[in-house]
């Protein structure tokens, strides 16, 4: 292809990371590319006043990325998959997944908040930076004298808002602290399980997204494509579809194939962010079904 690919990107750091990391997988395929950079309605001051629980997963850092690709101002878009809707505007599809990067949840914990025999050595009734429904929820279910507060901002500025002091601790998806390389040297890093601190569906993968009818990217695509990432994020998306009842409950779901092929989830949903936390796990050994079987128990 003669073409350089337009790549459509949020401008954040880890959002350039992300569009960077898929320049130079294209780059070893062969292709050359730019980074176009667009921003969006999650980005803008005013969607940061919103609690996180109405902007993920509603199209809030995608829609205007997914616009300017139905236009044909880029070629393809690089997005957290975690942030997708469950399903793409007419005319434009999903065409590949990345590598999956740590999906936990990991709490970052000042030094001096730090109190030996509390659960996660984190002094009593302390002052914990997130915006996640989800992750309230959970938090919550384990430390019930948490005081929530909502944080603002890109990884590095929460980060840096924590070592000022403005928090306890906070909590951020683990996929973007490694990517990142944050010198986290000046906290605690509390590192939880996925399957015991459920992470949001997809969470640590990145979505490659172009239109339906452009056949060459999508056969380009295919370079960049994880298979064995897709089994599993196809599970937790259909269970968030499943799910999807109105106003955006803390829902946490994860999936995983062992070696033997069997299929194992995790799933925690809350009906409010300081609500009572339900748990599921279920094992299969098909995919089929599962998440149908997932959601129905979800519900009970």
């Amino acid at each position: 292809m003669d073409r350089i690919i337009r790549i459509g990107t949020r401008g954040s750091k880890l959002a350039l990371w992300q569009a960077e990391f898929t320049q130079e997988k294209l780059r070893q395929a062969g292709y050359d590319s730019e980074l176009v950079i667009i921003k969006t309605t999650g980005d803008n001051t005013q969607a940061l006043n919103l609690s996180f629980d109405k902007i993920e997963g509603k199209g809030f850092f995608t829609k205007e990325i997914e616009d300017a690709l139905l236009r044909g101002d880029v070629d393809m878009a690089v997005h957290s998959m975690k942030d997708m809707p469950t399903s793409s505007p007419e005319g434009l599809v999903l065409t590949a997944v990345s590598y999956r990067e740590d999906p936990a949840d990991w709490l970052l914990v000042r030094k001096e908040s730090m109190e030996a025999g509390q659960l996660f050595q984190l002094k009593q009734n302390p002052v914990v930076g997130t915006s996640s429904a989800r992750r309230k929820a959970q938090i919550l279910d384990l430390r019930p004298d948490a005081q929530l507060k909502d944080i603002r901002g890109n990884v590095p500025t929460r980060v840096d808002k924590l070592m000022q002091g403005e928090f306890d601790a906070i909590m951020l998806a683990a996929a973007g602290l490694s990517r990142l390389e944050l010198d986290l040297s000046g906290v605690e890093v509390i590192k939880f399980d996925p399957r015991e601190f459920i992470p949001a569906p997809a969470q640590g993968v990145l979505a490659y997204q172009t239109c339906t009818e452009d056949k060459t990217m999508r056969k380009i695509l295919q370079h960049l494509h994880h298979t064995e990432v897709s089994t599993v994020t196809n599970v937790e998306r259909r269970i968030l579809q499943l799910m999807e009842g109105g106003c955006q409950m803390p829902l946490g779901i994860y999936c995983e194939q062992d070696k033997a092929g069997n299929f194992h989830v995790w799933a925690a949903k809350a009906d409010a962010w300081n609500g009572p936390v339900k748990k599921v796990r279920m094992s299969s050994s098909t995919s089929y079904l599962l998440a149908e079987k997932v959601a129905e128990e979800l519900k009970k």
